[in-house]
């Protein structure tokens, strides 16, 4: 059984949705990033970037137990073990890292500054509404998610015809566009693409975990200082 370190993110997401979609088995170890579990020396050891998620597979390669961290690594190292969601052929392996690298370098981190811009920032203690970083990643992100609906104009998924650990990656981070302060009206093609992505009992499956304990930490001062630690 895995041992998966987790909380309810879009990063978090993004393996629990890998791990139903393989049908793999998992032990979710929560990492509550409000109170600063990722902090933790026994978690540094596992993910010394003090982020989720990470795991541990007692069946790593060789045998032997291997700890993985960044979520990108951790959907390409489960699509290597179980020969699924990597795509078919070189060729599809070569454009779902493509696009799994777009993720994680740009998607991920422009709507996360989004996300903090618009949401959060304006609630901190003092507060730090800030125009320019409010319009700087909310333009990026819908730049980004043109980028997306174009892809998708003749392909069923991100990197093809075939559904894959990159359509994993970027499902989270899309399904919240209202949250980034986007529209789907002008994109078509992302919008059939998250409703297709959102039914498949894997996804639901996956975004389920410890649902309950998601929230947005406004007005939790000592949540932000652990989220928004430095150092």
């Amino acid at each position: 059984m895995i041992d998966l370190y987790y909380w309810p993110t879009p990063n978090g997401w993004k393996a629990t949705i890998c791990l139903e979609e393989m049908g793999l088995d998992y032990r979710v170890n929560l990492i509550d990033i409000g109170a600063g579990d990722q902090f933790k020396p026994e978690f540094l050891k596992i993910a010394p970037n003090n982020r989720m998620p990470a795991i541990i597979d007692p069946d790593g390669p060789d045998g032997a137990a291997i700890a993985i961290f960044e979520s990108g690594a951790i959907l390409q190292y489960l699509a290597r073990k179980t020969g699924k969601f990597g795509g078919p052929t070189e060729r599809d392996r070569i454009a779902v890292d493509q696009w799994l690298m777009w993720q994680m370098g740009g998607l991920g981190p422009m709507a996360g500054q989004a996300h903090h811009f618009l949401k959060y920032a304006p609630n901190m203690d003092p507060p730090n509404d800030l125009p320019y970083a409010r319009d700087r990643y909310r333009a990026e992100t819908a730049r980004l998610y043109g980028v997306l609906d174009r892809q998708l104009t003749n392909h069923e998924f991100v990197a093809g015809d075939f559904y894959s650990i990159a359509d994993m990656s970027i499902w989270g981070w899309a399904s919240l566009w209202e949250g980034q302060q986007q529209t789907l009206d002008d994109k078509p093609n992302m919008a059939r693409w998250l409703e297709t992505v959102s039914a498949r009992p894997a996804v639901i499956a996956g975004r389920a975990v410890a649902a309950e304990k998601r929230g947005d930490f406004k007005g939790n001062k000592a949540a932000q200082d652990a989220l928004f630690k430095r150092g």
